[in-house]
């Protein structure tokens, strides 16, 4: 799905006009001026229940490999936005629709997944 599907499922399922759903659109998403991004560059997260969180994060100096050449280089520090889904988004894209009766049961964790 790009910019205008999103435009255009926001209008079938809200019924505001065309337009407005553009604005509202960039007013979240703009990557100068977007409400999003203008959180993430002052350090906050965005946090929607149910959907996931966005968060800006430091990532640190290190060292890497030129994959043409071999040649080993210096990556710089630098800051990134992520994106962690929320449980409820998760299951849903799994498939699931996080009824009991209906879906199947999570897998058990066996003792090396538990990170011991």
């Amino acid at each position: 799905m790009n910019k205008s599907d999103l435009i255009s499922e926001i209008v079938a399922a809200t019924g505001m006009s065309k337009a407005d759903a553009a604005r509202t659109v960039d007013a979240l998403f703009s990557p100068n001026e977007g409400i999003i991004s203008k959180a993430l560059k002052k350090g906050s997260r965005v946090q929607i229940a149910g959907f996931g969180t966005f968060e800006a994060k430091k990532r640190n100096a290190r060292t890497g490999r030129n994959p043409a050449s071999g040649e080993i280089i210096q990556i710089g520090a630098a800051n990134t936005a992520t994106f962690r889904a929320a449980k409820r988004l998760k299951t849903i894209t799994a498939g699931h629709h996080g009824d009991p009766q209906t879906d199947p049961p999570p897998p058990k964790k066996t003792a090396d997944q538990d990170g011991d």
